[in-house]
């Protein structure tokens, strides 16, 4: 379970990366548009709207495996004076509370993509349908929600991350 959670993690980033590299290229296609719209270009229709719903996509990708590596911003200035003890505590606490906020998140993301469904409410230019964006986005969010429960679970060391990754005790 460990491996397959870690391995779709890793997807996801990989997932995200490739969408980001779309909406740089969208976005440079788009400001050539306008750079040349005396030549009859112009800018890519929508291109905000694609980047906001592709920006999301791209961070629920991201984040599910930054958890795992715990590759999150820390402010660790005390951390090596702390007991043992408290830094575990710190630890689980942590990764408690970053679950029950993301498990918060997605489940407020579902609420607002069945009410933009059920309201029929498109976007302004490209007129696509806004829950789209919290669709596409859910996959990755519940992914998150799973790497979030398993990291919480190799803090309390109930179970134990693959070969390779630092154990439940950050090493800071």
């Amino acid at each position: 379970m460990t491996l397959a959670i870690y391995g779709l993690s890793r997807a996801m980033t990989w997932l995200g990366a490739f969408v980001l590299v779309v909406l740089a290229v969208l976005s440079v296609l788009s400001i050539g548009g306008r750079a040349l719209s005396g030549l009859g270009l112009g800018p890519v229709p929508g291109d905000f709207e694609l980047v906001e719903a592709g920006t999301a996509l791209a961070v629920f990708c991201f984040m599910p495996w930054a958890h795992l590596k715990r590759g999150h911003a820390v402010v660790d200035l005390f951390w090596r004076a702390y007991p043992a003890g408290l830094r575990r505590v710190l630890e689980t606490a942590t990764d408690a509370l970053m679950l029950a906020v993301w498990v918060l998140l997605v489940w407020r993301m579902g609420v607002a993509m069945l009410d933009y469904r059920a309201n029929g409410e498109v976007t302004f230019i490209l007129q696509f349908p806004v829950w789209w964006g919290y669709a596409a986005s859910m996959l990755p969010a519940v992914v998150g929600c799973v790497a979030y429960a398993w990291r919480l679970l190799e803090t309390l060391r109930i179970v134990q991350p693959p070969a390779g990754f630092e154990s439940a005790e950050v090493a800071h």
